[in-house]
Formats: C-alpha cells, structure tokens, sequence
C-alpha cells in the first residue's frame, strides 16, 4: 500500500502537552490516517494528513444506523529511546472480526498495521516519555454512504488517531469500587456484545452515570437474559481471585475478546497459576467475599492494563474484597506487563515489536 503524505510545516505543528497533565484522550498530534472503501471499487487513497474535521453527508448510514467500529492500542517510549508496539496485530484481528459482526469491509491487518506504524514514525515526538504514560492508537470505521434505509453501507471511511496519555484512571494504580447493576444490561448473547462497536458503550452510559453520581468508578454488568451470571465492566474485562484459582467469565458471544485478558491468561498459566474461563454468578462472588474465598478482583484493558478493585456494590450491600487493598497477583500481572510493554523485561511471547 502506497500512502500519500500531507504533512505539516514545522512552523505549524502543535505546542506538546505538559506530560505531567496528559489525562486520557484530551490532546491529538498533528496528522491522522485515511482511507476510503467504496463497494466495487475495496479500500482506496490511503494517506496520511493533517488532523482535521470531517465532513459527512447528514444522511451518512454511521448517524442513523450505528455502523462504526474501533480499536485501542498503545505506542511506548523505553528507556532505551525506542518505541515499541505491544500486540498490535491482535487489535487488527479484533477489528475484523468486529467489521464482519457489523457487516463492514474486511481490512488487510497487514497493511493497516503498517500505516499505523508510519504515523507513529512520523508523530513520535508525541509519544510521551515516563512509565505510565504512552502514545493511544485510535483505529476505526465509519459508514459514510448517504442513504435512509437499513442494509450495510456501500462506502466507508477509515481513519487513526493518535493521542498522547497519562494513567487511565485519576486515582492511579490503587483498588477501585464497583457498581454492580441488575438493572440496565449491556449486551445479549447473539448480539453484538463481542464487536467493539460504538453503540455497546452508548448502552453502557445510563448505568455508568447513575454509578458515578453514587461515588462508583465503574459498572459491573450482569447477563441479559437472568441478570445473574457476571460478564464484564464498562471497560474492562473482570477477574476474581477464588482460593487458588484465577477465574473469568468465559467468552460467551456477549463479552469483548480482551487482548488484555488474553495477556492475563496467558501469563497465569505460565507461572502456574490454576485457571477458569466459565460462568460464574454474582451470588457466587457475594458468598466468596463474604466467606474469605474471594482474595483479590481486578479488570484488564489496554487503558488500564489492570485495575485491582477494592470492593464491590450489590444491591445496597458493599463487599470489600482484600481489605480494599491491590491484591499481590494484580501487582504482579500490572507490573509484568508493564514491563514487557516498556522494554524493561524480556517479552517471552512475542508480543512486543519494536518500530
């Protein structure tokens, strides 16, 4: 793939942010990927410009019948002054396999990939420095064709963004709270829970603002169907400590692929750390931290990497899990990942590639 480059004069690129005051998702370089599908004709002009608007068609099929997909991955500046990926092409994966779930064009990993490396290369001055910190990679794809009517665009606009950024969550590496809800759902087996598509977290804002104004971080949510078995929090996916066991909701149609979570296994596993991917009730978790059984409770992401929680709220009752203290396997998994992303230690997996 041959990407055209319109690039800024040194004279007109932006001032950097303060990297003591990132935040997460507030300040973007100074260019952005695109490229075009039109049906007949697959993906065309890719290129690389200055960051800028849009202009769609008020018709355009992404506004009124939510055909639009993303990624999330990171760029990290080591100490050793490279800049290193961490498994980028599983994001390119996922995002097919969300494309395919909303009926949008098959990309070619390979080549997308490839762009998002030369854009890194070409923004590296804002990929901060400082564990911690790191470069966001916002992959995605809209339906841009102008028509009122429901069936799958024939024209879509891809584009990536890149956003300089600080600890994901305020409160830094420390135990959160957890709202549990069993009014509001997320997603139902067969539908579209497992794409990282922009309306599972438009579904997802009602619960998590009503969480928020009672003092939660986030929501933890439940099934569709009987509001029992555990699926994932608004960001992240959900593990719990039971006795010896690491055990997460097992993959179900409904819950997203976490590439995080697919890390977290991985590495359980290969310190011998006995695992379950299954179901697992709320009435369960609620009888394990009541009885002890319930040691530690952490979420996955790329934003946070892991985000030890330090109780969590169920139907008026708060149940704090550890003393409301970061457990010693979430401190354990955070800092090893961290590690391997920021090229401090050996990645055995091959997970890490440098630019």
């Amino acid at each position: 793939m041959e990407i055209k480059k319109e690039l800024l004069p040194d004279s007109k690129l932006k001032s950097l942010p303060d990297p003591e005051n990132l935040g997460f998702g507030i300040h973007f370089s100074d260019h952005m990927f695109l490229m075009d599908f039109t049906e007949g004709k697959g993906w065309h002009s890719p290129r690389i410009t200055p960051y800028q608007d849009f202009t769609l068609d008020p018709a355009a099929v992404t506004l009124h019948y939510g055909q639009a997909i993303f990624e999330g991955l990171k760029a990290y500046r080591c100490k050793d002054g490279n800049i290193r990926l961490f498994r980028a092409m599983d994001n390119m994966k996922r995002m097919n396999r969300s494309a395919w779930r909303m009926c949008m064009p098959q990309i070619n990993e390979e080549e997308l990939l490839n762009a998002i490396k030369e854009l890194v290369r070409i923004e590296q001055r804002w990929v901060p420095e400082g564990m911690g910190t790191s470069l966001y990679i916002r992959p995605f794809m809209i339906a841009t064709e102008a028509f009122l009517g429901v069936r799958p665009a024939k024209e879509y606009l891809l584009s990536v963004i890149l956003s300089p950024v600080g600890a994901y969550y305020a409160e830094g590496f420390n135990p959160v709270k957890i709202f549990v809800t069993d009014k509001f759902v997320r997603a139902a087996r067969g539908g579209v829970g497992e794409a990282k598509t922009a309306g599972n977290y438009a579904a997802s804002l009602m619960a998590s603002e009503e969480a928020k104004k009672l003092g939660f971080t986030q929501v933890l949510w439940l099934d569709a169907a009987e509001r029992r078995y555990i699926e994932e929090v608004g960001t992240m996916n959900i593990f719990f400590v039971l006795g010896d066991t690491l055990v997460t909701p097992a993959l179900s149609g409904s819950i997203l692929p976490g590439i995080t979570r697919d890390s977290v296994l991985k590495l359980a596993k290969e310190w011998g750390i006995p695992t379950e991917e299954r179901a697992i009730t709320i009435d369960e978790v609620m009888k394990a931290a009541a009885s002890g059984e319930l040691k530690e409770c952490f979420g996955s992401g790329t934003a946070a990497v892991i985000s030890p929680v330090g109780s969590l709220y169920y139907k008026g009752k708060d149940y704090p899990i550890n003393g409301g203290e970061t457990g010693e396997l979430a401190h354990r998994l955070f800092n090893e990942l961290t590690a391997m992303q920021y090229g401090e230690k050996e990645d055995p997996f091959g997970w890490v590639e440098t630019l």
